[in-house]
Parts: structure tokens; C-alpha cells; sequence
């Protein structure tokens, strides 16, 4: 990397030349806290993968402590599925955790395609994007991923978790292709359950949306002020133990009954 990573919302608005008035962009950076991010790179800078998200734990004075770290093989080839309830410091967490235990080149996480804009994690994330040329080379980079020695970490809800009608707070339903694919692999799964919340008005704010039937993810552009306001803030991850999709599968269950029975090991209800 040359330099720190710099978010410069101002920039890309000009570089693509969209007609957006100052006081819109202003606001923007406003919500998205471009200032308070951008120290927080500039903290972390030059370090990468889970010396990256050491520096941002430390720098934010985060407090992690790890439970079930019996259940973290020292080798092997694992799937650790996690809940998500944060929809960023979970994941970084994550890194910082499993990045220690395996090296940065002995772990690939799955995620948004557009995360891979994150430079100093780009070596250790695997983009997930499901359409046309670059779908195709997506899919072929995560079937080399199974098929090789690295531990697989992601998030099978592939959303931030949702304040649900009995008013707790947990995933949406998981995704069955990771039990599909841990079976293909010959691979166990650990189940992660990452204890921590955001701030409830985010929660609130993706109720909403869907109630008035608005398809676009309006609560993702605030998930950057919650990881701001999350400073010193304590969080907890349990590893769970590992289940076996293989033999759930000789058991009669289908890959989506094993996904949701992985989500129940994951998701305290809140």
C-alpha cells in the first residue's frame, strides 16, 4: 500500500462525475463519520490482515475475550460460520482472532465484493459476487479456496443481523451453500457466536425500511457510525464445537435443515 487507505467521498463524487450539491456530500460524510474513519486508517496504517485489525480493536479500545478456543483446531480444514450482528467489527474481530491463530495465508473470509475496496484486508478476504464475468471468476476462486489447506470464515446470513417480531435481535435465515459446500470439501463446521450489538436505532431503522417496502439496504450507509460508536466497547466470541454436515446429512437432514441447525448454535436470541 502506498499511504494509508483514505476515504475522500468529495473525490468520488468527482472522479464520476455525479451532480451531487456540496451540503448533500457534506451530510453524507457526516453519516458515514469520513473523519473519524479516515484516523482510524491512518492509526492502523501500514499493518494488514490481523495486524490491521489488531490496530483498529486497539485503536477504538475494544475489549475481545475468546470462549471455546478448545474448539479452534491447531490443523484441519474448517468452515467457522458466524452469526453477524455487527456487520463489520464482527468480522474484523474474526480476523483478528483466527488471522493470530493460522497466519494471514491460512484464512479466506467471504464477503461483499465491494469490501475488497478495504485494502489492508484484502489479502485475507474472499469477494462473494454472483453476477456475470466476474460472478463466474468469484466462484471458481472460492471453490480453489475449499479446495485448499485454508481455514473458510463467513457469515452465512450474508446480512447484518434484524430485529425480529418477538423484538430480538439475530440473523436472517442462514444460506445453505456452505453446508453444501463443507460436505463437498470434507470439511467440519464450527459454529461462532459473536456477542455484541449496535446501537438499537440501527436495528430499528432496517424495520422500518422493510415495513414501507423499501428495497434499498438504507441502514447499510450507517453501519460506519456504529463502528465509531463503539468505542470502548466490550465483545464476546465463543467457538462452539464442531458439527459434522457429513454425518447430519447420512442422518436424513438436508443442507438447509444443517444450516438452520447451525444458526440455533450461533444465534442467541437478544
Amino acid at each position: 500500500m502506498e499511504g494509508p487507505l483514505k476515504i475522500d467521498l468529495r473525490r468520488i463524487v468527482r472522479e464520476r462525475g455525479m451532480k451531487v450539491p456540496s451540503a448533500v456530500v457534506a451530510l453524507i460524510e457526516r453519516i458515514i463519520c469520513q473523519k473519524q474513519l479516515n484516523e482510524m486508517l491512518e492509526y492502523a496504517y501500514p499493518a494488514e490482515g490481523a495486524a490491521f485489525a489488531e490496530r483498529i480493536y486497539t485503536h477504538l479500545d475494544l475489549t475481545l475475550t475468546v470462549e471455546g478456543e478448545e474448539n479452534i483446531p491447531p490443523s484441519g480444514r474448517f468452515v467457522f460460520a458466524s452469526n453477524h450482528p455487527l456487520g463489520g467489527l464482527d468480522g474484523i474481530g474474526l480476523v483478528k482472532v483466527l488471522g493470530a491463530r493460522y497466519g494471514d495465508d491460512g484464512i479466506r473470509v467471504l464477503v461483499n465484493d465491494m469490501l475488497m475496496n478495504v485494502e489492508p484486508l484484502k489479502k485475507v478476504f474472499l469477494p462473494v459476487n454472483k453476477f456475470g464475468a466476474q460472478g463466474r471468476e468469484a466462484t471458481k476462486a472460492i471453490n480453489a479456496a475449499y479446495a485448499s489447506d485454508r481455514q473458510i470464515v463467513m457469515f452465512p446470513a450474508g446480512l447484518v443481523s434484524r430485529l425480529h417480531d418477538d423484538r430480538g435481535i439475530r440473523d436472517l435465515e442462514w444460506q445453505k451453500s456452505f453446508v453444501a459446500k463443507a460436505i463437498e470439501t470434507g470439511r467440519l463446521i464450527i459454529p461462532v457466536r459473536f456477542e455484541g450489538l449496535n446501537r438499537r436505532r440501527f436495528y430499528r431503522l432496517a424495520r422500518w425500511r422493510r415495513r414501507f417496502g423499501i428495497k434499498f439496504n438504507i441502514e447499510q450507509i450507517f453501519l460506519p457510525s456504529e463502528v465509531c460508536a463503539s468505542r470502548g466497547r466490550s465483545y464476546r466470541i465463543r467457538f462452539l464445537p464442531p458439527v459434522d454436515p457429513a454425518a447430519l446429512a447420512g442422518q436424513g437432514m438436508t443442507p438447509r435443515e444443517i444450516a438452520a441447525r447451525v444458526r440455533e448454535i450461533s444465534n442467541p436470541i437478544v
